[in-house]
């Protein structure tokens, strides 16, 4: 299959201009497993407005046409949220030495392609334009190996961050919440960060 990607960065509040695009990749791509969310349009406005509100933050899409079909986010860690910010206070961290990174996502069809790769390159060359932060910093899902949802060809993609020199830190965890697939009430999800010192 052929694709004429293009690619366009947004900056802090010009989020905003793809607030809806944004969220409905999101919405797509996270029902799959290991993330089973069952999302929804209002919810995903009101998260995206954290991005939005960080005017260092960046969101790097990625477009065949008119359609969004891959984006990853990265904002400081000053500017997420208290759970996310909670594990790196309790382990000794300072909020102000890390820049985290948020989602990447991309719809199956365009996977395969490098821009895994491509994504964290754009995240990191944007840490490393300010000049200041020590680490870089996702976290992923955690859910059991035997999880009826869990698909048999399932590769996890732990192989490919320790590629890109991130490393599991089981002293950050957290806890997300939201509803799974089918359900309507959240339930609390535990959180592994992966840090990469720069």
């Amino acid at each position: 299959m052929n694709h004429d990607l293009t690619y366009q960065s947004f900056i802090g509040a010009k989020i905003v201009n793809v607030f809806e695009p944004l969220a409905a990749l999101r919405i797509a791509v996270f029902q799959k497993y290991p993330y089973l969310y069952e999302g929804t349009l209002e919810y995903e406005l009101d998260y995206l407005k954290t991005y939005a509100n960080s005017p260092r933050s960046l969101l790097f899409a990625v477009f065949d046409g008119d359609q969004m079909v891959g984006a990853t986010t990265a904002l400081p860690l000053t500017d997420e949220t208290e759970e996310v910010q909670a594990p790196f206070v309790a382990a000794g961290y300072r909020l102000e030495d890390v820049f985290y990174f948020g989602e990447s996502i991309l719809l199956p069809e365009y996977r395969g392609l490098g821009l895994g790769h491509r994504f964290f390159d754009e995240r990191e060359k944007h840490v490393r334009s300010f000049g200041r932060f020590k680490y870089t910093s996702f976290c992923a899902v955690q859910r059991p190996d035997d999880h009826p949802a869990r698909p048999s060809d399932y590769q996890p993609l732990d192989v490919f961050w320790k590629k890109r020199g991130y490393v599991p830190m089981p002293v950050l965890t957290t806890q997300f919440s939201w509803p799974d697939l089918g359900e309507t009430e959240s339930t609390p999800k535990t959180m592994l960060f992966w840090l990469k010192e720069l």
